[in-house]
């Protein structure tokens, strides 16, 4: 059994960062031996946010740690973060430094089972996680860490917060050098956090649970998903 949570609202010292998961939103191409920096929605006409170079200045040296032993792979200069691909290739993710537009990409870890690294990406009131392709450099974001079935075919991410508005469940099938939405089913996040968890590659089950507020005599909603020919459908109340 393989459980995933989200709903949590995770509060920076400096920064406002909202704990969710969730779907893909953009996927970008790799041409052979071309080194291709990533960057948009960066308002480079505003005044630098003393809050991003605070928090990089924490986060960086701890970021160091967890790719130490993978310095092949995994290197930073400044604001832009590194990542080998298969053969020569590389790709570099580039922040953001910008007033409300500011955002930094964090090495996280990397993902053997659908091998791609795993960047965590904070940003001005948002929290989200780029995803990408060792073979092909091709990126996805999602608002979530994978939560990988069983046979690891597929994994699922949940987008549920308040603000940003997001409720939705997403499961993905790496596919081709990228990742494929293979089903996305809405999630009643305006009032509930919900949780999923894999019972089966063609099983999830989902629980959700009444916000604090809005607790006092609710009952939270519980319901299956599995899928078929058709794709993913929903079972239950």
């Amino acid at each position: 059994m393989t459980l995933v949570t989200s709903g949590s609202w995770l509060l920076d010292s400096r920064l406002l960062f909202r704990s969710v998961a969730g779907g893909l939103v953009l996927i970008c191409y790799l041409l052979p031996g071309v080194v291709r920096a990533q960057t948009g929605g960066c308002d480079t006409t505003a005044a630098p946010s003393l809050e991003y170079e605070r928090y990089a200045a924490e986060e960086w040296p701890r970021e160091g740690e967890r790719y130490k032993g993978n310095r092949q792979s995994v290197s930073r200069v400044g604001r832009r973060l590194r990542l080998a691909l298969e053969g020569a290739n590389s790709v570099e993710l580039t922040d953001c430094p910008y007033g409300d537009t500011a955002y930094t990409y964090l090495y996280e870890r990397y993902d053997e089972a659908g091998r791609f690294y795993v960047v965590r990406t904070p940003a001005y009131e948002d929290f989200s996680y780029t995803l990408v392709m060792r073979k092909t450099g091709k990126q996805a974001t999602v608002y979530g860490t994978p939560v990988w079935a069983q046979d690891k075919s597929r994994f699922l991410t949940v987008a549920c917060s308040l603000l940003p508005e997001r409720g939705t469940l997403t499961v993905h099938v790496p596919e081709d050098g990228g990742i494929r939405v293979e089903g996305e089913i809405a999630l009643p996040c305006g009032s509930e956090s919900c949780s999923a968890r894999w019972d089966h590659a063609s099983w999830i089950s989902v629980s959700c649970t009444p916000w604090a507020e809005e607790s006092k005599g609710r009952k939270g909603t519980e319901f299956v998903l599995l899928r078929g020919k058709d794709g993913w459908r929903r079972f239950g109340r």
